[in-house]
């Protein structure tokens, strides 16, 4: 079990989540030994100061959630991030333009953070939203992270929706299907985070199973007990 939460990225990211619920989480990932902290760009510095003689390491969000700003502003919120304290830079990318099929701008927006964060010692994982994707967009966007030199490819925001046949919007997350897919296109020099959605121990445990070598999630209190949590992250 242990071996699992130390693969835990613990998300604090909702958007009536402050400062002294940044301090708790700092508290819980230190205690656990998870593999980083996934804060608000605006809580990296806290999150840094927290967590200066820690093993844990801060990530950030870039471009979050739905990945629409433009690319220097990625670049100019990924160096902040890094010169404040991060070491991870989780980057959504540019949605509509995945669906417009202009890929060329995909591929440059990726990179863009991908050498801003390495030029700052720091690492990036790229985020698809593959909920809302079909398996060729995913299978495109592995290929352009991949080349663009980014460590991970992973899921989702956790903040993903779509419309269910009832008419209600439901929540997208990380699936097997997805995490199995985005593995085999994928070279061993990249890995894949699962996010949204790892609710549970046998959750997280399903989708190391099947490749992944991060896990994004705010229900790490939940994992570590080997039960399961209704967060909506």
């Amino acid at each position: 079990m242990n071996s699992v939460v130390s693969m835990i990225d613990h998300a604090v990211l909702q958007p009536t989540q402050h400062d002294d619920d940044v301090r708790a989480a700092c508290e819980l990932c230190n205690r656990l030994g998870v593999a980083s902290i996934c804060v608000k760009p605006s809580h990296v510095p806290l999150a840094a100061e927290c967590l200066a003689n820690s093993s844990v390491l801060v990530s950030t969000v870039i471009g979050f959630p739905h990945g629409g700003t433009t690319t220097a502003t990625k670049v100019a919120e990924t160096i902040e991030a890094c010169q404040a304290g991060a070491r991870e830079v989780d980057m959504v990318v540019n949605l509509g333009k995945v669906f417009a099929g202009d890929w060329d701008y995909v591929a440059q927006d990726i990179r863009a953070v991908v050498d801003a964060a390495r030029a700052n010692d720091a690492i990036t994982k790229v985020i698809f939203e593959t909920g809302l994707l079909d398996d060729a967009q995913k299978i495109k966007l592995c290929e352009l992270s991949e080349q663009a030199g980014a460590a991970f490819v992973k899921t989702s925001t956790g903040f993903g929706y779509v419309k269910a046949d009832d008419g209600h919007m439901v929540g997208t997350g990380a699936t097997e299907h997805d995490i199995a897919l985005m593995r085999k296109h994928t070279s061993p020099a990249v890995a894949v985070k699962a996010s949204g959605g790892v609710r549970s121990y046998e959750d997280a445990k399903r989708f190391v199973e099947l490749g992944a070598t991060r896990l994004g999630t705010s229900s790490t209190q939940a994992i570590a007990d080997g039960s399961s949590s209704d967060a909506a992250y």
